[in-house]
């Protein structure tokens, strides 16, 4: 009984290790997605031009060749790029992409994974909050994460506007 204590006590050491390892390896550290080492000037600047320049690590690869492909309708508006700003700006966000989803189950948006719902429920941030003129909607990340430009979504510094 000892030696089947002690193996799962050693199985559930290993499997945190595993687990912890897998985070840091998906970009995540305390809870948090991480922008990567190095960004991309083209991704900062014709994606954080119009909005947030979202960390790669939000989203899986299939799900940026979605909004990279999409570009000419890109949630209504037009955010065309060249052909080869497209290329490298497609590359850099699937080089640093999440590998939580399969490209079968791959969101869209954001605002649609199982994460930020985890994060976001009605239960904690009610749909009011949401039409605050300082928040506009889900996808403005920066109104309440003072520190989302840099990957930092810690949420121990939020700060919902009133």
């Amino acid at each position: 009984m000892k030696k089947i204590l002690q193996w799962g006590l050693l199985a559930a050491l290993a499997g945190g290790l595993s687990l912890a390892a897998l985070a840091k390896y998906n970009g995540e550290e305390r809870g948090r997605p991480l922008l990567p080492a190095q960004v991309n000037a083209k991704w900062q600047s014709e994606c954080g031009g119009c909005h947030l320049a979202f960390p790669p690590g939000l989203l899986p690869a299939a799900s940026w060749q979605k909004v990279m492909a999409a570009l000419v309708q890109h949630f209504g508006t037009d955010a065309s790029v060249s052909a080869q700003d497209a290329v490298e700006i497609g590359n850099f966000l699937a080089h640093n992409a999440s590998n939580r989803w399969t490209a079968a189950s791959a969101p869209l948006r954001i605002t649609d994974t199982l994460w930020f719902r985890s994060k976001h429920n009605s239960h904690e941030i009610t749909p009011a909050v949401w039409q605050r003129a300082a928040v506009k909607s889900p996808a403005n990340c920066s109104a309440c994460h003072s520190a989302a430009a840099q990957g930092d979504f810690n949420e121990h510094a939020v700060k919902i506007p009133k």
